[in-house]
């Protein structure tokens, strides 16, 4: 056993919120530092009973703080939470930061971790291990059981972005597809709208003044700010306790005055020059009352200080506090989901994110280090070597929610590149389609129609 690889107490009672931590190495390839980490660790056993063959499962962290998750085993993420082996988060410090690196960190704790006051060895080659994630943890689930077929004995990877993909407009697809007709009809009308508007110098200034927002310079910034409401969708869940109806709230607001499609193609004049569809008046009223009144203007700041990103020593900062960088540097390197680009299909997405990408925008967070330079382009082959949409092993498991807008990037994917998956005993592959509680949408032809939502 690596001799950084503690013994820890481990009491059965003990709550499982209070983490324990392993000490794995910053570097476990090439040898560029021989630093090493603490990397945390909650532990539930209330349901530990000794008995041969009894599993582990582990909940992969993912891209966040990994407390209040005290299911069986939880591990946290490298560099996220309090798993950071650095001293900033700057590139050079960032570059031990990969799929690779992450996923080595998962199986070292499996081969080696000791549990003192359980008399039993439960290091993964003695002992079937569950690994289980969702989203980008849920890819890593697959690449584990893939990787490390001796320590991962079976994996359920749950809306899995096993595909990684430089541009992501499919996101926004699957909600225009899936979200209240009305509601899609109208936010289609009213982005359309916008993008012309906005191409006209003298309107402008008006049109951002509409919204409380004249002082955004920059039109990415200030359409950012209205593509806001559309991200609280895949905040939906099966469980209305832990549900949240925020998007369901904005296309009420949002279809006040459009009873009807055929409403949603009216038009008024709001003055000053500016005629829009009905629709973009209670998307303003959203925007002022929800997302402007965040910005204390009170206390001296400013539109352009809240939600302006033109100003790139906002992005030089890399104290640790900073903990937007990781993922960041993750999807510049990596992952990709940038931005969506043009399609003939109309989209939730403003013009402005069509020419101006996620990656031009952050790449002045990752500027070029010492030792490390971020590459032009994220290398999503190092992940899509691994499987893709095709990722396949023995008691491997995929679920997925039939309009989880990633689900476009998973195994069930209907956009390209996925093939329907046969459900079988050793190799599960579940798409569920749930019904709210909270309701019904109604489709065009009146009938009721059940509401799907993202699986989460």
């Amino acid at each position: 056993m690596p001799a950084h690889y503690k013994h820890h107490s481990l009491s059965p009672s003990r709550h499982p919120s209070s983490p324990f931590d392993v000490h794995p190495a910053l570097d476990h390839f090439d040898n560029t530092t021989d630093a090493t980490f603490q990397q945390r660790f909650w532990v539930n056993t209330r349901h530990y009973k000794p008995r041969h063959g009894s599993p582990v499962i582990v909940i992969d962290g993912g891209e966040t703080n990994g407390e209040d998750r005290g299911i069986a085993v939880v591990l946290e993420h490298r560099y996220y939470g309090k798993s950071v082996g650095v001293q900033n988060f700057s590139t050079d410090s960032l570059r031990w930061l990969n799929n690779e690196q992450a996923l080595e960190d998962s199986a070292n704790f499996m081969r080696n971790v000791k549990f003192e006051n359980i008399n039993e060895n439960l290091t993964a080659r003695k002992t079937p291990w569950i690994y289980y994630g969702g989203s980008y943890a849920g890819a890593r689930a697959a690449h584990m059981r893939v990787l490390y077929p001796d320590l991962v004995f079976g994996a359920i990877a749950s809306s899995a972005v096993t595909h990684a993909v430089l541009m992501n407009w499919e996101y926004m697809d699957v909600i225009r597809l899936a979200a209240d007709p009305i509601c899609s009809s109208n936010l289609v009308n009213s982005i359309s709208m916008i993008d012309s508007l906005l191409k006209i110098g003298p309107l402008r200034g008006r049109l951002k003044s509409l919204f409380g927002l004249s002082e955004l310079e920059s039109d990415k910034d200030f359409v950012s700010v209205l593509e806001y409401p559309l991200t609280t969708w895949e905040d939906q869940n099966w469980d209305p306790a832990v549900s949240s109806t925020t998007f369901d709230q904005f296309c009420a607001t949002l279809n006040g005055d459009t009873p009807t499609l055929k409403d949603t193609e009216r038009t008024v004049l709001l003055g000053g020059g500016l005629k829009a569809n009905i629709a973009l008046v209670k998307l303003r009223q959203v925007d002022r009352e929800n997302i402007v009144v965040l910005c204390p203007q009170d206390m001296g700041l400013t539109v352009e200080d809240c939600f302006g990103t033109n100003e790139d020593s906002k992005y030089q900062i890399t104290d640790l506090s900073e903990d937007w960088r990781p993922w960041v540097f993750q999807y510049c390197t990596q992952w990709g989901y940038l931005t969506p680009r043009h399609q003939l299909a109309p989209l939730l997405l403003f013009r402005a994110y069509w020419t101006s990408t996620r990656a031009q925008d952050m790449y002045s967070g990752v500027p070029t280090g010492e030792y490390y330079k971020v590459p032009p382009l994220p290398n999503v082959t190092a992940v899509n070597v691994l499987g893709d949409y095709h990722i396949a092993a023995d008691r491997l498991a995929f679920i997925d929610g039939e309009v989880d807008p990633w689900r476009p990037y998973t195994p069930h994917s209907t956009y390209g590149g996925a093939e329907e998956r046969e459900d079988t005993v050793l190799g599960h592959s579940k798409l569920f389609l749930v019904v709210s509680t909270t309701g019904t949408r109604t489709g065009s032809g009146g009938r009721k129609e059940p509401r799907k939502l993202a699986n989460s």
